[in-house]
């Protein structure tokens, strides 16, 4: 028998693309390959890219030429592009990238494999041609269950993963597209119309995981909040699900990202501040906080809209994460507008804050709205912003010295790290950590209970007390 073939998978952007890595292995190895590093013999380097903004695009366009000059590619490795940036640009990116061997869009994921068996049997596949994937599903929500079966959309069926990480924490897809027209992003062109994934699917993966160690579910979409607009149910199935998940055998600790605020209801607030199981935490996606300029954006509230909104968060779990986005420079921000989000910042203390100067992207409403702000008033307003929410954050996490927290161990100590994990409060990649005091004797995967003694910055420095044990039980009173 011939040696399997090798396939090296480097993935860019967000925890949506991690799951679409993982769907694209686990389809490789159901087919017989094998997966490696790229510098172990790899016959294939796939980079999972991002298309998201202008530096994503960079960092993605940047990888693909690294790994073309790569020794695996001296040996005869392909090197081939697929994810969101493939998708968005598709021949256009193979035209200006030969380095690229093939750019695959995500109608090639279900057969993917015989594609790059193709292209390793010298028969190279076309470049993918982009389309507009709004256009690909019907308009009404109502009628997208059925019709998504005959039309690709990554991360929406349950395809068995491969694991790419061993980590005690996973992402977890809830459905894949977008609805919304904000005037600054381009998502929803490339991404497709809002799917929610059906919530037995969303179970059983989540079942999966469990079986597999992890004990941290990471609820990802474009927009959570939609989440089963286009199910029996309607928009309560996000409140439903959660209770159903916290059940799951195995799994400690379920977190949701990407909330929208102008769609945060009471119960969903009270579901996810009160359920045992499900971590007080609130991505909360504000852009904003100038009524006038979010109305540009094509998006709803106000300061006094988000202000009310973290109270009432508050007021059910006092201890809550909260953390958001914002764009600076959008368009015709005018300064009493950026006092506006300036003066919201300094009254809301969010726990975590991403500040993201704003840039033109192809394809976006605002690409051709007047009154563009100058670049270096750009950069002396993030500036600015920068300086203020570093301090808040910091006030913010000294507030917490003395607490008691939840901490989920996700790198062991060693003589070179010390011993890190995060609070409920706290989400992978975005948000700050906890930093145990040395000697913890921790492991990888272990929930203890800490204290927290005092800060670094956002981060937490805490004493490890009580481990708790792994849930292999349903818990009393969550209910389906």
């Amino acid at each position: 028998m011939s040696a399997p073939r090798r396939a090296a998978l480097l993935t860019l952007g967000c925890a949506r693309n991690e799951v679409d890595s993982e769907e694209i292995a686990g389809r490789l190895t159901d087919s017989g390959w094998e997966l490696v590093d790229a510098d172990e013999g790899a016959d294939v380097i796939l980079v999972n890219t991002c298309g998201f903004v202008e530096q994503a695009k960079k960092d993605s366009i940047d990888t693909l030429l690294a790994a073309s000059e790569s020794d695996a590619v001296a040996a005869g490795a392909k090197v081939v592009a697929v994810g969101c940036l493939a998708e968005r640009y598709g021949k256009e990116l193979a035209d200006q990238l030969p380095e690229a061997d093939a750019v695959l869009g995500f109608d090639a994921y279900p057969d993917l494999a015989d594609r790059l068996g193709d292209l390793l049997g010298g028969h190279a596949p076309a470049p993918h041609v982009p389309v507009d994937r709004r256009t690909l599903l019907p308009i009404s929500p109502v009628e997208r269950p059925a019709a998504a079966a005959g039309v690709e959309v990554p991360g929406h069926a349950w395809i068995p993963r491969a694991r790419l990480t061993d980590g005690p924490v996973a992402n977890l897809k809830l459905a894949s597209g977008c609805d919304r027209r904000c005037t600054f992003c381009a998502i929803p062109s490339f991404r497709g119309s809002f799917v929610s994934r059906q919530p037995d699917d969303v179970v059983a993966e989540a079942a999966w995981l469990g079986m597999e160690g992890v004990r941290e579910l990471y609820l990802v979409s474009e927009n959570s909040t939609s989440y089963g607009k286009d199910l029996p149910g309607g928009t309560r199935a996000l409140v439903r699900l959660l209770p159903r998940l916290t059940q799951v055998p195995g799994i400690d600790r379920v977190r949701v990202s990407y909330l929208q605020p102008a769609e945060m209801r009471p119960d969903l607030i009270e579901v996810i501040a009160s359920t045992p199981g499900v971590a007080p935490y609130f991505d909360l996606s504000f852009q904003h906080a100038a009524p006038t300029l979010l109305r540009r954006m094509r998006r709803f509230g106000s300061r006094a809209d988000f202000l009310d909104l973290i109270a009432r968060i508050r007021a059910l779990a006092p201890e809550a994460g909260i953390r958001s986005n914002f764009i600076v420079g959008f368009p015709g921000e005018t300064d009493e507008e950026f006092a506006e989000l300036e003066a919201f910042l300094s009254q809301a203390r969010l726990d975590a804050v991403g500040l993201f100067g704003y840039s033109d992207e192809d394809g976006t409403e605002a690409l051709g709205l007047d009154d563009k702000v100058p670049a270096e008033v750009i950069t002396a307003r993030l500036a600015r912003l920068s300086t203020l929410v570093e301090e808040l954050m910091s006030q913010r996490a000294e507030e917490r010295i003395g607490t008691e927290v939840e901490v989920l161990v996700e790198v062991a100590e060693d003589e070179d790290f010390e011993c890190t994990g995060r609070a409920a409060h706290q989400a992978p990649d975005v948000d700050g950590e906890c930093v145990f005091e040395r000697g913890s004797g921790l492991a990888v995967g272990d929930l203890v209970k800490a204290v927290v003694v005092g800060t670094e910055g956002a981060d937490l420095v805490v004493s490890a007390g009580e481990r708790i044990p792994r849930s292999t039980l349903h818990r009393a009173g969550s209910g389906g």
